[in-house]
Order: C-alpha cells, then structure tokens, then sequence
C-alpha cells in the first residue's frame, strides 16, 4: 500500500494512546510537500479561520466560500491538508464539510485515497448506516483497497465484529489485505473486546503469510499484554522491536511500553522506559510533542523532579505555546504541587500568548478542589480584567467549591452561569451539583427559575428529556414517591438524577 494511506486513520483512539503525541498513522508527508512548507502562508490563513469556529456543529462552508469570493485560491492539495489537520483535531464533521466542498464546489476529481478518508468521516459524523450506503454507492474503480480499509475501520470503530470479520475476509479474497494497516485494524478490534483467542490466530496468520509487524502492531500487542497483566509478554514484544531493524523506534514507542509497564504496576521498567524515551528527544522531528508527553508521565509516576526537569530543558530548547502551559500546569497539579503552578500560570499570563480558558481552569479546578474559593475567584477575575470570558467549565468548576462550602445561593449563581455560555459539546453535571441546585430552588419556591435551569440541562447537557418531567414534579410535590421528610426527598431526588448516569 502506497505511503499515502498513511494518512487515513487517526490510530490514537483506537491503540488506547489518546494522549501519546505521533502515535498515528497521520503523515505529514501525504499529500503535495510544498503546502507543507508554506503552511505558515496561505494555506494556514484559511486552516485558522475554520479553526476558530467556535461551535463544531457550526457549518463552515461560509468561511470556504466567502475565501473563494476573496478572489483566493483554494488548491486540492492544500485543501486535503487542511482536511488532515481537522481531522487530527478530531474535527470530524468540518473536516468531512471540507472534503464534500472539494467535489460539490470544486468539482475537484476524487481520487481512492479522498473517497476512503470521505467514508471514514462519514461513520464517525453520521454513523454506520450512511457509512455502508456511501460505500455501496462507490464506483467499481474508486473501491480500492484504502476504501476496504476504512469501511473495515468504521466497523471496527463501532465494535461490529462480525462485520469487520466479513470486510477483511474480502480484503483476503481481492488480494488487498497484504499489509500490516488492515491486520492491525482487526487485532485492535479483537483486544479491545477482549478476545484473546482471535487476535493470537490473527497474530499467527501474519506470521504465516510474511506480513511483517509494523510500529501500530507492536503498540497494539503492548496493549493487549498490559490489560492482561502479561509482564513477561511486554518484555518478549520490547526485545522483539528493539531487535527490528525494519520498525523504526522513535521516543513514542517506549512511553507506550511505559504505559504498558505502569499498567502492571511495574514503575522501575516504566522509569527505565522513560529514561530511553528522553534520549531519543534531540534526534526527534516531534521534540516538543516529546517534551509535553514525558512530563505527563513522570507525573503519572509520581516524579515531580523529573517534571521539572523536563520543564526546563524544554524552555531552553523551544518556544513554549498553550499546550506546553497545558501539559506543565496539569502535570504539576497531578503531583499535588499547586505552588508551581502558581508561578508557572502567572508566567503564561507575562507571556501574552492567545488566549486559552483552560490553562486557567485547570488552576480554578485545582483551587475549589482544595477549598480555595477565594483564590478561584480571584483567578476568574483576572481572567475578565483581561478581556476573556470564562466558559462553562469556568463556572462549573467554582459551582463545585461553592457547594463544598455549602453555599447553596452561589452554587446555583455559577450553574446558571455555565449553563448559559455551554456551546457546541455536550457534559454532564455532578448530579450531587445539580440536586444541590434543585434542593435550593425548591426550599425558595423558585419554580419558574427551576423551570428554566431544567429545561437548560436537558437542552444544553446529557439530560434526557423523562429526567425534565421528574425534575418538574419533584419541584411541584407532585411525584407520588416523593416524601416531605428532607433526607428522603433527597434520596429521591437523587434517584431521579442517577438516570442521567
């Protein structure tokens, strides 16, 4: 398969390494290197302003259009980039909005490779049924191997085994499954839903057929030893890639050996991985993906000094952004060390980089979490002094240490608050927060300002709508099971709640 297929499935979700940097089959090499060079032009002035779309459910085909009215250009292969790019982001539904402009505005020519990552983001926007109705509607010469390939994905994804069975089993019988990409699909699928036996079958049947193991199926056997337990397997797969010549072993490939060392409760192997992923960092293209990762794992580990140490030698050899602030501010927090992250917030603050609520809500989380309203608050504060506004989160996070403090009235101030700026993504509410507000509204009478916060929560988060009629009756006295005894009301209350779990 060409190089160019490396660029269709984003394996992070799928090998468990959500947060592992370059574990992916993302090529930066996919399509035409000179976009590449010039991303810093044209190309990521148009990456930026679909990037700042607040909303993901907001369609940017305006901001495609409105470029092209510009008088600008819009090149296929710049356009595929950008298309990676969201789609490494997990912008899946602009990224398939981008794809579908290229044909329907463009009408650019599809080629296998575009068809194939089409078909992918179709199943993770709209599913599997429009997945398999787009597939079945292929032309006969665009259903090249890359389109099996992701239809195997897109039921992999969805953990359809029977049908990622009767793909591959086509794969096999139309010569495609002749490399590693689709096996490592499929030996994925079978670890994830825990059956041993197949994915050892599959394993030997690679074996047999000489297809070698790549980097993504020694990451997937570390996974599958790991949740097994398997010490002595991590240490057979370790040595077995150490002693490939043919898989190149980056700084990523030994902190996936660390998570699988961790996972066993073995910390002196995990150290020791680590420590052969730091001494791979200079010689890295991802240095700073390098830095940012290891940190979070020293401190998953416990080991604050290496932390730092880190943190300083990444200072001196780059320029520090948003997500360096993110992984060293979480990092420290994860270490119980809220004075360094302290210092280090007010020096992102001296930086005057763009503006990202999260760093400081991290610190505002960490602060409630302590009992630290009043530091919360402060942070809040500096935050709209600066022109920023706080998000849901923001308030969510101080309606969580107002309720600590038991300051009912506040609590329910900052809930309100945070369900009226929540935008684009869905979340659910501490049912403990959301009893807390529900128990005040009723001790005020409050059943028009209830009415309106339960119509938000089923709005605006994961509440399904029974839950509003519950809420209402609860409000009302009207629920036969309810009792006027406070502690049973309660535990009422929050029965009614726990169906939103």
């Amino acid at each position: 398969m060409n190089r160019r297929l490396t660029s269709l499935f984003n394996f992070y979700s799928r090998f468990g390494f959500r947060n592992v940097p370059g574990v992916s089959l993302y090529s930066t090499e996919t399509y035409a290197r000179p976009y590449r060079e010039s991303w810093r032009g044209t190309l990521n002035t148009l990456y930026r302003r679909i990037s700042r779309s607040g909303d993901p459910a907001a369609p940017i085909t305006p901001i495609l259009d409105k470029w092209v009215e510009e008088g600008r250009t819009a090149h296929k292969d710049a356009l595929v980039t950008i298309i990676k790019e969201l789609r490494q982001y997990k912008k899946h539904r602009h990224a398939l909005e981008v794809s579908m402009w290229v044909s329907d505005k463009r009408y650019f020519e599809l080629t296998i490779p575009d068809v194939a990552i089409r078909l992918d983001l179709i199943g993770k926007v709209h599913g599997i049924k429009q997945a398999e109705d787009y597939f079945n509607n292929i032309p006969k010469q665009l259903k090249g191997r890359d389109v099996y390939c992701a239809l195997l994905n897109v039921f992999a994804h969805a953990k359809l085994v029977e049908k990622a069975e009767e793909i591959m089993q086509t794969m096999r019988d139309l010569g495609f499954a002749m490399t590693p990409l689709s096996y490592n699909i499929l030996l994925n699928l079978y670890y994830q839903s825990g059956n041993t036996d197949k994915f050892n079958v599959l394993m030997s049947e690679m074996e047999e057929r000489g297809i070698g193991r790549d980097k993504y199926t020694y990451c997937i056997q570390l996974n599958a030893c790991a949740a097994a337990s398997d010490l002595e397997g991590i240490d057979k797969v370790m040595a077995e890639w150490e002693s490939n010549p043919e898989v190149h072993m980056d700084w990523d490939s030994y902190t996936n050996a660390a998570n699988g060392y961790t996972k066993t409760q073995n910390v002196k192997k995990a150290l020791a991985m680590l420590e052969k992923a730091e001494k791979l960092i200079p010689s890295s293209k991802r240095k700073r993906g390098a830095y940012e990762y290891l940190m979070t794992q020293y401190a998953a580990l416990g080991q604050k000094d290496s932390v730092m140490r880190l943190w300083e030698l990444y200072k001196k050899h780059l320029k520090i952004y948003n997500r360096g602030y993110i992984s060293i501010i979480t990092s420290v927090l994860k270490v119980g060390d809220i004075e360094s992250a302290e210092k280090i917030y007010d020096e992102w603050e001296s930086k005057n980089l763009t503006p990202d609520i999260r760093i400081p809500n991290f610190l505002i989380s960490a602060y409630t979490k302590k009992g630290l309203v009043d530091k919360a608050e402060s942070i809040i504060n500096r935050i709209v002094l600066k022109g920023a506004k706080p998000d849901a989160k923001t308030w969510y996070y101080l309606a969580k240490g107002y309720l600590n403090h038991d300051q009912a009235e506040k609590t329910v101030e900052s809930m309100r608050k945070a369900l009226s700026v929540v935008e684009g993504s869905r979340w659910t509410p501490d049912r403990d927060v959301v009893a807390a507000c529900m128990e005040y509204m009723k001790q005020k009478a409050d059943v028009e300002g209830a009415e309106e916060f339960i119509r938000q929560l089923v709005e605006k988060c994961s509440f399904p709508e029974s839950i509003q009629e519950k809420l209402l009756a609860y409000m009302n006295n009207e629920d036969s099971v309810t009792v006027e005894i406070g502690d049973l009301e309660w535990d009422h209350l929050n029965r009614v709640l726990k169906e939103v779990d």
